[in-house]
């Protein structure tokens, strides 16, 4: 059972080093609180978009996703390509990516589907990379933002292996929808290798230059 500090002091002769280390620990907390409110209310200052070097093919279980939904892939050019980082569209981007990573529980598409790579919806609560970052850009398409600026983009992870996250284009730079961490980063922040990401202009995707050679798969949770 968890007492509150006060309560401690009350009961416990405290040594100064305990007191000092529980006061420091109550300052953490409170300064962690402080540092999550201010990434949901204040926008972030202005960044770099990641530069596109070429053309792309998408991934495999992309080109299977776009056959069953279309609708999900198409371009539509008359929509703008960046969105306008206002303090409110940062903070429903914020709260879509911490929503949708608590919602759905990881699981990989061979334990989940029994095959190596497929893209969908996690309609059942469970899921891997793309699964999440397609229902991030489906609730933030409901909450007004256009796909065209909401792209799936491939990266080499940490653990040198394929990964799927999204790219929300914006007129402070580009920044990523992660399942890995609640916190949105500009792109060059994460610490991934940039592959490709969807083109915005048709269904060839846009090379980033980040890999001599593109995983064929974003296989891991």
């Amino acid at each position: 059972m968890r007492h509150s500090l006060l309560g401690l002091l009350n009961v416990w002769p405290f040594s100064q080093n305990t007191l000092r280390l529980a006061t420091m620990s109550l300052s953490f907390t409170v300064i962690a609180a402080a540092v999550q409110a201010q990434t949901v209310a204040v926008s972030p200052t202005s960044s770099q978009s990641v530069a596109k070097v070429g053309t792309a093919k998408p991934i495999a279980a992309w080109t299977r996703f776009c056959q069953q939904r279309p609708e999900e892939c198409a371009v539509d050019v008359s929509e703008p390509a960046t969105i306008t980082l206002t303090p409110q569209a940062w903070k429903t981007i914020v709260q879509v990516n911490r929503q949708v990573n608590g919602a759905i529980k990881a699981k990989t598409d061979q334990d989940h589907w029994g095959v190596e790579d497929r893209w969908d919806f996690a309609e059942d609560g469970y899921g891997d990379c793309e699964d999440y970052q397609l229902v991030k850009r489906k609730q933030l398409v409901k909450a007004g933002f256009p796909r065209r600026a909401l792209r799936m983009t491939v990266v080499i992870d940490e653990d040198g292996a394929g990964h799927a996250v999204m790219m929300v284009r914006t007129d402070r730079g580009d920044f990523v929808l992660d399942n890995k961490k609640n916190a949105v980063l500009p792109w060059h922040q994460t610490g991934y290798t940039y592959v490709k990401r969807e083109g915005d202009v048709g269904s060839t995707w846009a090379s980033l230059g980040g890999a001599f050679v593109s995983p064929t798969v974003t296989a891991g949770r």
